[in-house]
């Protein structure tokens, strides 16, 4: 077979796998949405695990120290190289909307080797920085200690979960959401058999935990190189081609960069809350940390959604079907506001029940289901950011959203811990400071989406042609 009859065969088989820029809007979006959706159960199942197995069988301190203050200094550091890496996710699935191969192919393996640096960089700095970053948020004492413990040895695994991320992004880039499944699948069995043995049977405590995480990660990331390595399509990595391309890089970053910048200042505007909530006591904290367990079902939905709605965006505005790209919109908001409220009414209703699974303790009870009854009828005020965020990301418009997540929520949210919880601190001011800036973020998103927006700028040129 000539090098002209491979192409073709190759592009032929490429079109019968990936279909998101063609078929019906709806189907292509819950196809690749439901992968992800139960890729993200299944990740936060094996850090529910977590929590779960230490609050059991350690105690609640154990609990506060898996989940609380860790989980948003975690977020804080390695939210910004997922969000800048993510970049790539933007570039391939609008390299591979276009079918250009060399580009596709240059980008994989750029960001595979940003990956294993940023991994290196944010390893040491993690394990260095993280005393004092727990101690600058009031963390309890009876609870710094295990945390600054699980900390450290959590950012051993940085590369693994890093690799991971970045490698499932390049697979959802060009529309293979399944495989990404099968490996978070895999690694949350991984995850909870470690837990078992090394908390319940070898009483290692939080090590046990952030040991069984970090072990679950590299085999997560392991699979997904595995069949980077194998597959036969454009997107295929070649260990030896591991490299860094400094223009291609450049624009893995440019898109990549507003990401991560707002993850951090997503991760310091929570720091500043949980800082606040440690200040309430350790019964708060353990009732906060077990709401961040439950409330996960809103948010990977709302996250997969996200993805879904990016992927879809970069691939059909590479082939250069704008008109999709707004039918994609519509339809992805109508399913994300539908979603929500079923999630909503499921967990004010069985709220108590998921909470009883992680602790017996009658005050943190009490306090997290002051907690749910508070914010979770309040979760449709988010759905239009993640939407609309996520598609102007997929066509490459991404610093004025940016712009718009930072000041809307990010700066209004310090402002309000700074300003109104000194003069009623209580768990209601507090969390009230979600809903307030989700509302406000919102309201200047759909302004900027229907009147200044790439995607409207360039229907409304189009219309006066």
């Amino acid at each position: 077979m000539n090098t002209k009859d491979r192409k073709t065969t190759q592009t032929s088989a490429q079109t019968s796998e990936n279909k998101i820029t063609e078929g019906v809007i709806w189907k292509q979006l819950l196809l690749f949405f439901f992968p992800i959706l139960f890729g993200t159960l299944f990740q936060q199942l094996y850090n529910a695990a977590d929590a779960v197995i230490v609050g059991r069988f350690v105690g609640k301190e154990a609990l506060s120290a898996v989940g609380g203050g860790t989980g948003t200094v975690i977020n804080l550091l390695v939210g910004f190289f997922v969000g800048l890496s993510g970049g790539a996710s933007v570039v391939i699935s609008q390299y591979y909307g276009a079918r250009k191969a060399e580009l596709v192919e240059y980008a994989v393996h750029t960001a595979i080797a940003f990956c294993i640096l940023g991994g290196f960089v944010l390893m040491v700095g993690g394990i260095l920085t993280a005393p004092a970053i727990l101690t600058a948020m009031d963390t309890p004492a009876d609870v710094l200690a295990p945390s600054i413990l699980y900390i450290r040895i959590y950012y051993v695994g940085t590369i693994g979960n890093l690799i991971y991320n970045v490698g499932a992004g390049i697979l959802r880039a060009v529309g293979d959401s399944r495989r990404p499944l099968y490996f978070l699948i895999a690694s949350c069995f991984a995850n909870i058999l470690l837990d078992l043995l090394l908390i319940v049977c070898f009483d290692l405590g939080v090590a046990g935990a952030a040991i069984a995480t970090i072990c679950s990660q590299a085999l997560s990331a392991v699979l997904v190189i595995l069949v980077l390595v194998r597959v036969k399509d454009m997107h295929r990595l070649d260990l030896h081609k591991i490299r860094i391309d400094r223009k291609m890089l450049h624009r893995i970053v440019q898109i990549g960069f507003p990401a991560g910048l707002q993850s951090v200042m997503y991760s310091l505007s929570n720091i500043i809350i949980q800082a606040a909530i440690n200040g309430l006591g350790t019964d708060t904290v353990a009732a906060w940390t077990v709401y961040g367990k439950m409330d996960a079902l809103f948010w990977m939905t709302i996250s997969s959604f996200g993805i879904a709605i990016t992927t879809f965006a970069g691939q059909n505005y590479g082939a250069g079907k704008m008109e999709r790209v707004r039918k994609g919109i519509s339809t992805c908001l109508a399913m994300c506001f539908a979603s929500t409220i079923v999630i909503s009414i499921l967990l004010n209703i069985g709220g108590y029940f998921l909470y009883s699974l992680f602790t017996s303790d009658p005050e943190v009870l009490r306090i997290g289901m002051q907690i749910v009854h508070f914010l979770v009828p309040t979760f449709f005020t988010y759905v239009c950011v993640e939407v609309l965020s996520g598609a102007l990301r997929g066509v490459g418009d991404c610093w004025i959203p940016t712009v718009i997540c930072l000041s809307g929520i990010c700066l209004i949210r310090v402002l309000w811990i700074m300003l109104a919880v000194p003069q009623r601190p209580d768990i209601y001011t507090m969390t009230f400071s979600y809903p307030l800036t989700w509302t406000i973020t919102s309201v200047l998103f759909i302004v900027y989406y229907f009147f200044f927006s790439k995607i409207r700028v360039f229907r409304r040129r189009c219309e006066s042609l």
